[in-house]
């Protein structure tokens, strides 16, 4: 039985493991947003998340899945060049832009990955995907890309 079991997980650890723990924490569960608070002697810190076991069915496309209805990779490097390209200096681009930044980074590095190590094409794909993850949902605990590729095919099968 595939039954999605949502539970809350507190944490009593030294405040230096806090990422370590988080970082566990969002690994082994469908993890929402980490609550840290010291514990009363000031020493500890207290973390507290709610989980998910069992993501819901569909919730992290598949690369496949999420790029179906993606333009090539040439257009979507043009589209982006020419977005930041027609901006003014220090201008705020909407979400679509550092959305499909993020989708088109993190296809490259997916044929980068293909070839070998992680290189710098994962580490960007990553870096542009924690900048969408902050400015949707802060504090959120996900694969930043697993993230992107979710809201891109939501942002695809609606445009």
């Amino acid at each position: 039985m595939n039954r999605s079991a949502v539970f809350e997980i507190r944490v009593i650890c030294d405040p230096a493991d806090t990422d370590r723990v988080t970082a566990a924490l969002s690994g082994a569960f469908a993890a929402g947003g980490v609550r840290q608070y010291l514990t009363r002697d000031g020493k500890r810190c207290r973390l507290y998340v709610t989980a998910d076991h069992f993501p819901a069915p569909g919730l992290w496309p598949s690369p496949d899945e999420a790029y179906a209805l993606a333009p090539s990779i040439i257009s979507e490097i043009g589209w982006t060049s020419h977005t930041v390209a027609a901006a003014t200096c220090f201008t705020e681009l909407e979400r679509d832009y550092y959305l499909r930044k993020a989708a088109l980074l993190d296809r490259i590095a997916l044929l980068d990955e293909h070839d070998g190590p992680h290189g710098d094409a994962t580490e960007t794909a990553e870096a542009a995907a924690v900048y969408l993850l902050d400015m949707d949902q802060p504090g959120v605990i996900c694969d930043p890309r697993a993230y992107v590729r979710q809201q891109y095919a939501h942002w695809a099968t609606h445009h």
